[in-house]
């Protein structure tokens, strides 16, 4: 079950959103003023783009897997549109709401949110690989420099260690540099 939060006032709108929601099978909790801090758990945030709250500051925003954020506005303007880009919101429901449209931004919002994450998630990977490799190239440079052998060598010398003590190479590799840097501090 998707639990949602709606930042919304308690008007005919926000009874109208709530009311849907439900009727689609969320678990809602509607907040108004909005919260900074959102109760744990929850998946999606339809928020009430109003011009008084565009320079409040949200917890949930920054989270490292915030929920997909849904604007609800009822006019545009700069400041609506800047603050609907702050809050990272990944679809926008027009204002009266109605039941029309409701479920497709909702299903759209979370699918581009879910493709969001998992590029991060890819690009967190490749750059971690990507540190590793640095490490290993700058690991067997040095153990080219201070054990006289070559590339290929160093590099066995780093793989056999890791396999004898059942880590990365990466993290053999990060030790070599750690330990070079440590020696080389008096030099």
């Amino acid at each position: 079950m998707l639990r949602v939060a709606v930042l919304h006032p308690d008007d005919a709108d926000g009874r109208q959103l709530t009311q849907q929601l439900q009727r689609i099978g969320c678990q809602v909790q509607a907040f108004w003023p909005p919260v900074p801090t959102l109760p744990d758990g929850i998946d999606v945030v339809f928020f009430a783009v109003q011009p008084e709250i565009s320079q409040l500051d949200f917890d949930w925003i920054n989270a490292e897997n915030p929920p997909t954020c849904i604007a609800v506005v009822t006019y545009e303007n700069p400041t609506i549109i800047d603050t609907v880009l702050r809050l990272g919101a990944k679809a926008v429901l027009p204002a009266p709401v109605r039941s029309f449209g409701l479920l497709s931004a909702l299903v759209i919002a979370r699918t581009v949110s879910g493709e969001i994450q998992g590029q991060a998630r890819r690009i967190r990977k490749l750059e971690a690989k990507l540190n590793g490799a640095r490490f290993i190239a700058e690991a067997k440079s040095i153990l080219m420099r201070t054990r006289n052998v070559s590339e290929l060598q160093a590099y066995d010398l780093i793989r056999d260690q890791a396999m004898s003590k059942r880590v990365t190479t990466e993290d053999i590799a990060a030790a070599i540099v750690n330990a070079n840097e440590i020696l080389s501090m008096g030099a």
